[in-house]
């Protein structure tokens, strides 16, 4: 799993792709508690960068790239290619949001480099 290639472009360089397998995807949700939504509230308040809220979409992501890798190895891929991402918060009517992020690309094979 730690030789598939994931990238968010439509080749890898210097290889061809052979194959196309399929579309993966992988989502991940991470709960945001009363505490980490204060702390964001005082930080919008006051302004700059809510590392809270940055650490929690990078560990959310780096969930969804290994789900993304699971789904390819599965499928015995050798690369994801043109992967993209897409966020959004759920349960916004009260404290505690849920952040969410999804993540898809296409599973491909790739020819024997030359």
């Amino acid at each position: 799993m730690n030789n598939l290639i994931l990238t968010t472009s439509i080749d890898v360089p210097n290889r061809e792709v052979g194959d196309v397998i399929s579309i993966v995807s992988s989502e991940a949700a991470i709960g945001m508690n009363v505490f980490k939504d204060i702390a964001n509230n005082w930080r919008d308040f006051v302004g700059g960068r809510s590392e809270t809220s940055q650490n929690a979409l990078k560990d959310t992501r780096a969930a969804c790239l290994e789900g993304l890798k699971k789904e390819a190895v599965k499928l015995r891929a050798d690369a994801v290619i043109a992967v993209s991402f897409a966020y959004n918060q759920l349960n916004t009517s009260g404290p505690g949001g849920i952040l969410f992020v999804a993540a898809s690309g296409t599973a491909v094979t790739l020819k024997a480099p030359v």
